[in-house]
């Protein structure tokens, strides 16, 4: 069988649907990983879906990821901002990863305007709702084929 593809979710993920639905909307993450799945069958991929809110755990998956996945799809949360830690174990990664953000992360508070993260990414989907999810993982399929 094909490695999966990892998709990390990080922190506050958890609370889709719940926080800020004005921003982030009223899917939950269950509802994302649900929509996910199926276009994974469609597309012949297998996923291996995750979330924490601890950057420890984040970083020990992408350790997981570089003998157990075929590529990464991340949504760093906060951690884009901040985690140069996340950005290191990415780069120890030699598969293709592509970051997701819900919202558009240009439109919000200047210091969501950087993203540590997506100095490692193949590419970056922002401001498409959780439909970027489906749309990375479409491009995720071409990359990893």
């Amino acid at each position: 069988m094909a490695k999966p593809i990892f998709v990390l979710n990080g922190p506050n993920l958890n609370l889709l649907g719940l926080r800020q639905p004005e921003i982030y909307g009223r899917e939950t993450l269950g509802d994302v990983e649900a929509a996910l799945n199926r276009l994974a069958g469609d597309l012949g991929l297998v996923l291996e879906c995750r979330q924490s809110n601890h950057e420890g755990e984040l970083v020990d998956w992408i350790h997981e990821a570089r003998m157990a996945a075929a590529g990464i799809l991340i949504n760093p949360g906060a951690y884009s901002h901040t985690s140069v830690a996340i950005l290191d174990a990415l780069n120890a990664f030699e598969g293709p990863v592509l970051e997701v953000h819900i919202s558009n992360i240009h439109k919000r508070e200047a210091f969501r305007h950087h993203s540590y993260v997506s100095a490692r990414a193949e590419g970056v989907i922002a401001g498409f709702g959780t439909e970027g999810y489906l749309l990375a993982l479409r491009r995720m399929a071409g990359l990893v084929a």
